[in-house]
């Protein structure tokens, strides 16, 4: 290993006070589920059930991935879930009539031109974030409604299932999908212009305008790649469940941001990365899956996962300053 090589330790070392206790504050809750539901249920630690887990994970993180960057900006997307169901139902309609890499295409640019339009939105008309992906979110449901016109799209052929059912080995596809993505995103976030300029704009956005950056285009680049990436998470879906209805996506957005928060990134902005959002994803997916083995009732799990969110962004807030606040007074990192 060179010299130079960021080896754990030395990761966690560089981190300030309060994102290191929100990484071994993750890092702990992760390993006491996985421990905890092992003991409760004979069933968890079987090879079935960790694929599954791991393929929920992986659907929850392709969709979370482009609210983690939009978040990151110090914005949100409200309108990812609704986007998704938009796209999904156009890309079946397609996709069930023999055009696959037409409505794989489609759908995409559709996702892609509403991410476009949240963009211009906020930087042109300077409509508060939560306002324009809120009328978004409004309207790609209406959209879809008149599209689909209440009926059900299913029945595609093997190829295009292969997205979301397939396996490459014994690995589902979501999961290799969702590490390329990972991949990818993580090269981009810490070794790029862009992602430099994510973290400066959710950091102080207007020292980010005074410095020269081009604030509003990376804003447009990062809701784009938020409704490219909300379409994605909709054709995986479909194939996964191999039909398509006008309520695709609507149950999604609450966890989408439940994932982003549980993976720790700031919802003020500059704080944050795919990491935790992976962390998050896995997570969101073992708790289901735990309170689905342990025959939890659906009515409990809702209210359950928003404890669950509460309790983490409280900790954050509470637990982070203590620990940055006793740094400081012993002259450590801030």
């Amino acid at each position: 290993m060179s010299p130079g090589a960021l080896t754990l330790p030395r990761f966690l070392a560089r981190l300030p006070a309060d994102r290191l206790f929100v990484v071994l504050t993750r890092a702990t809750a992760l390993v006491a589920i996985v421990v905890v539901l092992s003991l409760l249920s004979p069933h968890f630690f079987t090879f079935q059930n960790l694929m599954n887990v791991l393929r929920q994970a992986s659907l929850q993180f392709i969709l979370s991935a482009g609210l983690t960057l939009v978040i990151l900006t110090g914005g949100i997307d409200l309108s990812v879930g609704a986007v998704l169901g938009l796209t999904a139902c156009l890309g079946a309609s397609l996709i069930v009539s023999g055009y696959t890499e037409i409505g794989v295409a489609a759908a995409l640019a559709v996702g892609l031109a509403c991410g476009f339009a949240n963009g211009a939105l906020v930087t042109q008309l300077r409509i508060p974030a939560f306002i324009a992906t809120y009328g978004m979110l409004w309207i790609a449901h209406g959209l879809t409604y008149v599209f689909m016109k209440g009926e059900v799209i299913h029945g595609f052929d093997k190829s295009f299932r292969f997205l979301g059912a397939g396996h490459v080995g014994p690995v589902p596809t979501p999961v290799i999908a969702a590490a390329i993505l990972a991949g990818v995103l993580h090269v981009l976030l810490h070794h790029t212009r862009l992602g430099r300029a994510i973290y400066a704009i959710g950091g102080n956005p207007v020292a980010a305008r005074l410095s020269g950056m081009p604030v509003n285009r990376h804003l447009i680049t990062v809701y784009a790649l938020s409704g490219l990436l909300a379409a994605f998470a909709g054709l995986v879906v479909i194939a996964r469940v191999n039909a398509a209805d006008p309520g695709t996506g609507e149950e999604l957005l609450l966890a989408a941001i439940a994932a982003v928060c549980l993976g720790g990134t700031s919802l003020f902005g500059g704080q944050g990365g795919i990491g935790g959002t992976i962390v998050g994803s896995l997570i969101l997916a073992l708790i289901i899956n735990g309170m689905n083995l342990l025959n939890v009732s659906s009515f409990w799990q809702a209210g359950g996962m928003g404890l669950i969110v509460l309790a983490s962004v409280f900790a954050d807030q509470v637990g982070g300053r203590r620990v940055t606040a006793v740094a400081h007074h012993r002259g450590g990192k801030p």
